[in-house]
């Protein structure tokens, strides 16, 4: 298992947050890795600095323009770390490639060029379950869904759920659900202890143990163009990823040796 797809049919649940922090901690060592940017919005791509002027060329112009995705793809400041980014022109994915045969499958032809140069390969999708998301829990080998504790955020994972499985059951072969991750997490809320041990008790295992707190840093290290390890490397933010980047390893090893 190489690939992972970070989903979440709501926004503001630090989906790229996650996306983002967990391709930078997995391109320490050796590795090398490319997160993928499937938003209209292109918050990860600005997470590393990169500005809206210059987000061409972007998997939009793979999707739409038929570019090589080889002449996508840019490094970022993170040693190991390449990225392609997103653009407005996602926006408009869903009406754009609603003839095109094949559409789900898209993301999957382009990428597989790349799988033999990556060892971790990350898409950030964006926050709806529409073709793009589509594609990449097509491509990916897992998906992990973020979710704040909040009440409306939880009912969007169950809806979300939902329709991943109806989408398993019209297309065929989906990726592997790895967990739910929560963040945003302040336990100085009773509110917040309650519908924590309502996700826990509900979905047991799959949750992670590891939880992302509310954290300046974490919030403000995009502004900065950079990731949580750059940022601020001795933040809570920065050894919750890390402590988090070893369990999806651990379940992405796992259930690689179920297959």
């Amino acid at each position: 298992m190489k690939t992972l797809a970070v989903v979440n049919s709501k926004g503001g649940v630090g989906k790229t947050t996650t996306a983002v922090n967990l391709s930078a901690r997995f391109a320490s060592g050796d590795a090398r890795v490319l997160i993928i940017d499937l938003d209209s919005q292109s918050s990860a791509s600005f997470s590393f600095g990169i500005g809206r002027q210059d987000l061409t060329p972007s998997i939009g112009n793979v999707f739409f323009d038929q570019v090589p995705i080889q002449e996508t793809v840019r490094r970022t400041s993170v040693n190991g770390l390449d990225l392609i980014t997103g653009s407005m022109e996602l926006a408009n994915a869903d009406v754009i490639m609603s003839n095109v045969k094949g559409r789900e499958n898209q993301l999957r032809y382009a990428v597989e060029s790349l799988l033999d140069e990556y060892t971790y390969i990350v898409f950030d999708c964006p926050p709806s379950l529409s073709i793009l998301t589509v594609n990449a829990l097509v491509t990916a080998d897992a998906f992990i869904v973020p979710v704040c504790p909040q009440y409306l955020a939880l009912e969007g994972v169950v809806t979300l759920l939902s329709a991943v499985e109806k989408t398993q059951e019209g297309i065929g072969k989906i990726a592997k659900f790895l967990g739910i991750l929560l963040t945003m997490v302040d336990r100085r809320s009773n509110a917040t202890e309650e519908l924590i041990h309502m996700i826990r008790d509900h979905y047991k295992n799959t949750v992670f143990n590891t939880e992302i707190g509310i954290s300046s840093a974490l919030a403000e290290a995009p502004g900065f163009g950079q990731s949580i390890y750059d940022y601020a490397p001795e933040s809570n933010g920065s050894k919750a990823y890390t402590d988090l980047t070893i369990e999806i390893l651990d379940r992405m090893l796992k259930k690689e040796g179920v297959n």
